[in-house]
Formats: structure tokens, sequence, C-alpha cells
């Protein structure tokens, strides 16, 4: 897939909030190994953020360990995006100092001297200095650093801000899935007329969208991570568990039709979206 000129991905991206030592303990060696088979399937980008506790340390690592398979060919390019995303409690006060500290920092977490894409985060559109913090992320572009600047959970009339202020935005990162409709009020248009990318995590609900929660009954808190509890509440505004398990149902009835499973036809749902 094309995100721009300069920059082809995989039409799947393989997310990393999974590997944060926040959602749980990690096998090292077993996740490293893992990055090593899915760019040979040729899902060759990969998904990290700042935030992610020991991600984008990981996947660096990964990039090194594997530098010479790169580099003969043995093993496709990849594609690493990482995201800025910038504390909450520090928003009213972020300096540029602040950003480029940041950008540094994943810089050197990641082994790299140049971001593949930096999606940009911003918790409350009530305090200012998005806009600036966003061109700050374009001269530290414009200075080799960042190849491409993207935005995460953007909505319509900010995005749109950034795009007046002249931001070079290749794409947004969205919750997108048979659930959660979001982005057909407004954002695939403005994206659109733009010839901006949407990328789309939640496609299987942190794995609600699967097999296993067919016919059960519905979990109860305190779930395994922050995660799963946010995809709880997405369950919640689709109209809570019973009509999640006619969903599920129906897509069960459509795998079976195509003797696949519930989670592939959930992610091919997304993909065959304009």
């Amino acid at each position: 897939y094309r995100l721009s000129l300069l920059h082809n991905i995989s039409r799947v991206i393989k997310g990393g909030w999974q590997l944060a030592s926040g959602h749980g303990p990690i096998e090292q060696q077993q996740a490293l190994a893992d990055m090593r088979l899915y760019v040979q399937a040729g899902i060759t980008t990969f998904d990290c953020a700042d935030i992610y506790t020991g991600v984008e340390t990981l996947i660096g690592e990964f990039l090194h360990r594997n530098r010479d398979d790169f580099r003969s060919g043995v093993l496709p390019e990849v594609q690493i995006h990482t995201k800025y995303v910038p504390d909450l409690d520090s928003l009213s006060s972020l300096s540029k100092a602040d950003v480029e500290s940041a950008i540094d920092r994943s810089l050197r977490r990641l082994g790299v001297t140049r971001l593949d894409l930096v999606q940009f985060h911003w918790w409350d559109y009530d305090i200012t200095g998005y806009v600036e913090a966003t061109n700050r992320l374009k001269e530290l572009q414009q200075a080799g650093k960042i190849k491409h600047i993207g935005v995460t959970n953007f909505d319509v009339p900010h995005l749109e801000e950034l795009l007046d202020a002249g931001v070079p935005v290749v794409s947004n990162q969205v919750q997108y899935s048979v659930l959660d409709h979001r982005p057909e009020r407004g954002m695939i248009e403005l994206c659109e007329k733009h010839n901006i990318s949407l990328l789309c995590y939640g496609t299987v609900a942190g794995g609600f969208l699967s097999d296993r929660c067919l016919g059960t009954p519905a979990p109860r808190p305190p779930f395994e991570n922050r995660s799963l509890t946010k995809y709880r509440l997405i369950i919640d505004d689709f109209g809570g568990w019973e009509p999640f398990q006619k969903l599920l149902g129906i897509l069960r009835e459509i795998a079976d039709k195509h003797k696949t499973s519930i989670a592939t036809v959930a992610t091919r749902y997304v993909l065959q979206k304009r």
C-alpha cells in the first residue's frame, strides 16, 4: 500500500501495544522471533509508540539483530511507525525542546537515524499548543529526523486545523471496525479530499471480534489491561453484549462460507472499505 510517493507499507500493520510491559509480561525472545516471521509473511510494517513501555527498544533490538539480512535482501525492507504522545500534564507547557527531545529518544530506542512515520496524539483539545507541536515536527522533518508526519485519534475539525496551518499530514490512525463506524462521520471524506490515508486499529476489538467470544457470557471487569476495557466500552456503545453476540453469529455464518475465522472476516471488512 502506498502511503506516499516515498513510503510503501504492508496493508496489514503489526500493532505493538500488546508488547508494552504495562499490558502484562512478555517473552522477549519469542517476540523477536515472531517479528521475523511476520516480515517473512509479508507484514513488514510495525506500529509502536513512545508510551508503549519498552516496545520501541524491542523493535530496535529486532532491527539490530537482523540488520545483515535486511542489507543482503534475505529479509525485505521494513517500516516502523511510532507515535509521539506528550504527557497530559505537560501539554500546557510543551516547548520546542521537549518535542525534539522526545523524537531524539525514539531515534535512540529504535537505533535509526530517521523515523519513518511519527503519529502525533494530543490528549485535550481545550489545551492549545497542538498546532505549534506539529509545526515543530515539521521542522524536525525538514532537518531529516522524520520522514513523514501523521496523527492519531484526531477528529475532523482539529485535523482540518492542522491542514490549514500547513502541517503535511499523510495519515490519521483511528479506531475503525464492524463495531465502530465513527470514521464514516466526515473523516473518510476529509482524508480523501486531502489524500490522507486512514490507518485503522481496533479492527478485531482487541480480540473480542473472534470465535472465542461467540456464545460466551459477557465478561466482567476487571479486564486484563486498559485496552480491553476500552474495547468493552465500544461493545456497550454498539448496544451491549446481546447485540454483539448476534453480530458474531452473522460473522460466523460468513466465515463458514469462506472457511475462515470471525477475526479474518472482521479484518476483511475494514480492508474492503474505500
